[in-house]
């Protein structure tokens, strides 16, 4: 499975926006792998003709991903892959489409970025704290949208302006020197028609 494509399906999950660290949740390599045998059978089952075909819809295709084995995945296969100044991230599935992710962040790379003024949240936080946020992850007909309800450093509340600087900052690219908008709706990877987020896991349909 390609990185691009594990990437979106982590974005898929809410991955794009932040949890809260959860220190007492332990992770196994065998929880890792397992979650990653998973992606490659939703990789897979995109890439057969059914699952290309555009005629009648067929019986939807599903495939259940828990808290404990995408925490484990990324802790354990997609490390490499996460910006430097994101440490330990991880993502909760709280029911009813909500999700709550977070992460110990650097803020001093984000901070030092431009001059802050005085009402500036970031002119007063330094090194490694840790972000919380959480909000509603709305997928349907192939595309997703996270809908931001509050967000918090170290327990104390912070306006979305300030979740949006940290994601672009940690989310830019050469190919996207701008970043992610939090409000920008994506295209679900891997032919994934909506996923189903209940209470410490998430349907894949597709």
């Amino acid at each position: 499975m390609g990185n691009r494509v594990r990437a979106g399906v982590i974005v898929a999950l809410g991955l794009a926006a932040a949890v809260e660290l959860t220190a007492q949740q332990r992770f196994s390599k065998q929880d890792a792998d397992r979650f990653e045998g998973k992606l490659s059978r939703i990789t897979a089952f995109a890439n057969t003709p059914k699952a290309r075909a555009s005629a009648a819809p067929a019986a939807a295709h599903t495939t259940q991903l828990t808290d404990t084995e995408l925490d484990a995945y990324l802790r354990y296969h997609l490390k490499d892959q996460v910006p430097a100044g994101i440490v330990e991230p991880t993502l909760n599935a709280l029911g009813d489409g909500r999700v709550q992710g977070g992460a110990l962040i650097d803020l001093d790379a984000v901070r030092k970025q431009r001059q802050r003024g005085w009402t500036d949240p970031l002119a007063y936080l330094t090194g490694q704290l840790p972000l919380s946020a959480s909000g509603l992850l709305i997928t349907q007909n192939g595309l997703g949208r996270f809908q931001l309800e509050s967000a918090s450093i170290s327990g104390i509340t912070i306006p979305k302006s300030l979740v949006q600087e940290l994601l672009t900052h940690y989310s830019k690219t050469p190919e996207n020197p701008a970043g992610i908008s939090i409000d920008d709706p994506f295209e679900l990877p891997a032919h994934i028609k909506e996923i189903r987020v209940g209470k410490g896991e998430a349907m894949v349909v597709q």
